[in-house]
């Protein structure tokens, strides 16, 4: 039996997937339920499940990046969307990241029935799939993560305490798979690329005469002057001050 969990935030819905939709007969059983996206992770990692059945609108989450860290992290996971987000170029996105069916609300039990089936059949299939289609989802949802991770780095990167933790925790996936998601992509570490924002921060607050060393330091991220202006030199080439020197 492949075993499936189904993520809304409706728990009507929920409910009504688990009884209506004839499980047993398409070869499967709910093995856990979720009312949010955060606790669905939890569930597929702790579960490690064949299917999911998830809808992606759902408070405080990233659909797509949610999507994009199932198939990154957990690729022979077959995952399905079921959603009232009525959007063409969305449905297109997650069916790049490996979404099988993006079913809209509300979806007739034909429909369900039909995005299983398609589900089980390509579990069925998995050791005499060619791997090159998987790849491309895969390395989709990678390029997906990647950018958000970044893009959220950037934002937060004069954030002192900022932690690869964090940033893992934004894009749903684990620590790890996040740090070799990095490496892979940009040939750089978590901490090698979080000092490369901080240094460019910096660089563009030492544009301003009107700011002391030390309060570029502490706006760009850094816990102490001695710790930024080594950070500096290794990034830049030169120290603070000889850096906004050579731009007056």
């Amino acid at each position: 039996m492949y075993r499936v969990i189904l993520v809304d935030d409706e728990r009507l819905i929920v409910r009504g997937l688990s009884s209506v939709v004839p499980w047993n007969e398409l070869g499967c059983e709910v093995a856990g339920t979720a009312y949010d996206g955060k606790t669905g992770l939890e569930l597929i990692r702790e579960i490690k499940p064949d299917i999911v059945l998830t809808d992606i609108r759902m408070p405080n989450m990233d659909g797509l990046t949610m999507l994009a860290a199932i198939r990154s992290e957990f690729p022979e996971i077959q995952t399905s969307v079921l959603t009232a987000y009525r959007d063409f170029d969305y449905a297109h996105r997650a069916i790049t990241l490996g979404v099988c069916r993006y079913l809209l609300k509300p979806s007739n039990l034909d429909e369900l029935m039909e995005a299983v089936r398609l589900m089980v059949s390509r579990l069925g299939e998995r050791p005499a799939r060619n791997d090159g289609p998987e790849t491309e989802t895969v390395r989709a949802a990678g390029n997906h993560l990647v950018r958000a991770a970044l893009a959220y780095m950037k934002d937060h990167c004069s954030e002192q305490h900022l932690s690869l933790n964090e940033v893992a925790d934004h894009v749903y996936v684990s620590q790890w798979h996040l740090s070799k998601l990095l490496n892979k992509e940009t040939g750089q570490s978590f901490f090698d690329l979080l000092g490369s924002l901080r240094i460019a921060r910096a660089k563009e607050l030492l544009e301003n005469p009107s700011m002391r060393i030390h309060e570029v330091s502490e706006a760009a991220g850094f816990s102490d002057v001695a710790h930024f202006s080594r950070t500096f030199k290794r990034y830049a080439g030169c120290t603070p001050g000889e850096y906004r020197n050579q731009r007056s």
